[in-house]
């Protein structure tokens, strides 16, 4: 059978297009003509027009943007597949449709809309059923307010908003809804926000994340007794934050007894098309309207979400929205319906099956880890797993945490879950960078707090996650728990241990997640304020950049980049064998040694400048003294000349040298001698901490070389060794004190025999000098 020939040649360049814009493989000179481009700013039309290679260049830099974007988007193109050039066809497809005569249109139409409603209806065992498309996930919901207001308000059609002032509609929406989308259908239906009621989760009995049945109950009697009219009940089939699933068998019979619409949304409604679902989930195909969002589900780019709902009147579904009479609008479901006949009925299943055997892989393993809290529904089947860090108390610690008074409980328990929504979101982060084809991410829930969640349904298709994805996920969470639980522990230990030291305040911040924050305190001087702050700021960034310099596996740095503490030095995670003491005594020895030289620097400029108003007096002064003792005829220019060269005057010139060390002047008399200058007085030596340990081979700064439990046995022996050498130590003292002399004497005696051909070399290179060119000396030094 012979294809159009319009058709061949559309699906021709889509292919086309895709590979050029999946082509990551860039040249040098586009990457050039890219950098100078001026992408962000528009620009005017070029009259002559352009060619579609050049328009796919534009896009293709367009959409991969800036470097740094390359990477994820490129990823997330590699994982669009056949099946997404379907629905990316749909749409070109589409548009070419909708120049056909409108007899054929509407054929086409009517049957690509039939088809697909009967294809998702069977799929997801909704009997009976009508479909509305939209790009919108919170669109369909909002038509089908519309729907049920139509049906409740008979005069509505005619009288509009005044035929709500008899009864005013109520919707009732979880607590544990997406955030806004109540906020959201008020704008949208034009209602105020009273008629919009959350209702609470369970708090004593059954999840915390499912709608409190019996505190419904009592509020639709209240607003039926304060004459409102009860609507609409939004209910979830999964949770966006943890994936529960509300009991929709009983809020069904509640809708039911009070004549309200039930509609219900969420990524558990997925598991609908496979063979075995749960009952929570299958009382969804009763309701009288829900959401799907198959994009995400199936990896299908730009695919629109679907509301299917059952309504006996077709009048009011058109006045709602809910369907047109234009033709075109029903090309919506032309990508969808291109896709589905792509993949299949065993396509579709299949995939679905695959990402819950994801999750159930994952829930599995996370059983057999300690310190990992899980939070799911069904611990057989769940298609959301979400799970947190937390570390249980021992019984010594609950009770040293116990205390009489509630004022003292509550900051202890505030303080300790912040840490661990902060440990938790470390976590997630870290996960979600090691393993980016889980698609984990952090959600905050608001009884657990801060949580990983990995939720196959929504991502696996999109970033083709595969059981050893959840694998190496798993591995990655058993590195990460041993670096918490030791950061845990040894936070307390060094944040005492830093109140302990002297020159070192600790700073808490509860949302760092790593050992915790440390500042070092300047000692001014009586300066003001805001030169102390510029002091202060110096050296606590020299004293990052000196620990960073540091050979150790610790990470300093100066937090984050928004809402940290100024002029602090922020240190990371840690492990076991973390020295404490060690840490603590390095960042107090190295903020004191570069507080030192910031005084020395300031008082060696001080001494400098001093000692050359001091040097330019002597040398005045000495000038002086030479004009005296060489007397006024050597000064005149041609009588001077005769003079010296009959009469040389010797005088060894006089210098000055400053002593950065001893902060004085000297003079230069022993340089001219010796030929060679002085180092003067030798520096002190620098001192050293008393507490450096001797490290073993391959041991890096800040590791402890034994285990607490080989502590003792090792301190005993160090004590031993340490009462041997106090014995020996002043034999070995004296021996030293004998033997320096006759080596000091030796080495004097090597000094003055070295130094001794120096001086008669000097003299005989004096001696061969003629007296004319003693007289060009002595003028040289006299200019000078």
């Amino acid at each position: 059978k012979m294809v159009d020939p319009t058709l061949a040649e559309m699906g021709k360049n889509l292919n086309e297009a895709m590979k050029m814009l999946e082509d990551n493989q860039r040249k040098v000179e586009e990457e050039n003509e890219k950098k100078y481009a001026r992408k962000d700013i528009p620009g005017p039309l070029q009259g002559s027009g352009q060619d579609m290679v050049s328009i796919l260049q534009l896009v293709q830099n367009l959409m991969h943007g800036e470097e740094e974007e390359e990477t994820s988007q490129a990823y997330r193109l590699q994982n669009v597949g056949e099946q997404g050039h379907m629905a990316l066809l749909g749409h070109s497809l589409a548009a070419y449709i909708s120049v056909l005569d409108r007899e054929r249109l509407r054929k086409l139409t009517t049957r690509i809309l039939s088809d697909t409603t009967l294809w998702l209806c069977r799929l997801f065992r909704y009997e009976n059923g009508s479909a509305y498309y939209h790009e919108d996930d919170r669109e369909g919901l909002l038509k089908i307010c519309r729907l049920v207001i139509h049906t409740r308000y008979e005069d509505y059609t005619v009288e509009g908003f005044n035929a709500l002032y008899t009864k005013q509609p109520v919707i009732y929406i979880s607590s544990a809804a997406r955030t806004g989308l109540g906020q959201a259908l008020c704008n949208q239906l034009g209602l105020p926000l009273s008629c919009m009621c959350r209702v609470p989760c369970n708090t004593m009995f059954g999840s915390q994340h499912q709608m409190d049945v019996a505190l419904l109950d009592r509020l639709i009697k209240d607003d039926v007794e304060s004459g409102k009219l009860p609507l609409l009940l939004v209910a979830n089939a999964g949770t966006p934050g943890a994936g529960h699933t509300d009991k929709l068998g009983r809020l069904k019979e509640l809708c039911e007894q009070y004549n309200m619409w039930l509609h219900v949304e969420g990524v558990n409604l997925a598991t609908l098309a496979l063979g075995y679902v749960s009952s929570s989930v299958l009382a969804a195909t009763k309701c009288d309207s829900m959401t799907l969002t198959l994009g995400s589900w199936l990896g299908l780019p730009a695919v629109p979400a679907v509301t299917l709902y059952r309504h006996e009147d077709p009048s009011l579904s058109l006045a709602a929205g809910l369907t047109s009479s234009q033709p075109v609008e029903k090309l919506r479901a032309l990508p969808l319906w291109l896709s589905l006949q792509y993949l299949g009925h065993d396509g579709i299943v299949e995939r679905i099956k695959h990402a819950s055997q994801l999750s159930q892989r994952l829930l599995e393993n996370l059983k057999n880890l300690d310190f990992i809290k899980t939070s799911v529904e069904d611990e057989l089947s769940s298609p959301v797993v979400v799970f947190k860090f937390f570390r249980e108390y021992s019984n010594r610690d609950q009770t040293s945490h116990a205390a009489p008074a509630s004022t003292i409980q509550h900051p202890i328990i505030s303080n300790e879950r912040h840490i661990y929504d902060t440990f938790n979101q470390w976590l997630g982060e870290q996960l979600a960078q090691l393993v980016p084809a889980s698609g984990v991410d952090v959600v905050e829930l608001e009884d657990e707090g801060t949580c990983v969640r990995f939720s196959p349904l929504m991502t696996s298709a999109v970033l083709g996650t595969e059981i050893q994805d959840v694998d190496q996920l798993v591995d990655c969470l058993k590195m990460k728990i041993p670096v918490l639980i030791s950061t845990l522990q040894l936070r307390e230990e060094f944040e005492q241990e830093v109140r302990r030291t002297v020159g070192l305040l600790y700073v808490e911040d509860l949302s760092w997640p790593g050992l915790g924050v440390v500042r070092y305190n300047y000692h001014s001087d009586g300066k003001n304020d805001d030169k102390q702050e510029k002091e202060l700021e110096k050296i606590n960034t020299e004293l990052l950049k000196k620990l960073n310099e540091l050979e150790s596996d610790l990470t300093f740095s100066l937090g984050p980049e928004f809402g940290g503490q100024k002029n602090c030095v922020y240190i990371g995670m840690v492990t076991e064998d973390l020295d404490v003491s060690e840490l603590v005594e390095t960042i107090a020895a190295t903020g004191r040694e570069i507080e030192e030289n910031s005084r020395l620097l300031e008082n060696m400029t001080e001494v400098v400048r001093k000692g050359i108003q001091e040097a330019q007096l002597q040398l005045q002064k000495a000038n002086e003294e030479r004009l005296l003792e060489e007397g006024v005829l050597r000064q005149i220019p041609v009588v001077g000349s005769v003079l010296n060269w009959f009469s040389p005057f010797q005088a060894s010139p006089k210098g000055r040298t400053f002593n950065l060390t001893a902060g004085s002047l000297e003079s230069t008399e022993s340089t001219y001698v010796s030929k060679a200058q002085g180092t003067g007085t030798t520096p002190p030596p620098t001192p050293t901490s008393n507490l450096a340990k001797q490290r073993l081979p391959g041991q890096k700064i800040f590791k402890r070389s034994v285990r607490s439990s080989d502590a003792l046995s090792e301190t005993s022996s160090v004590s031993h060794c340490d009462d041997l050498e106090k014995t020996d130590q002043r034999p070995l003292t004296l021996s030293r004190g004998q033997e320096q002399g006759p080596l000091e004497t030796e080495k004097t005696e090597e000094q003055k025999e070295a130094a001794q051909p120096t001086k008669t070399d000097a003299e005989d290179i004096q001696s061969d000098r003629s007296p004319h060119d003693y007289t060009k000396v002595e003028e040289q030094e006299s200019q000078r």
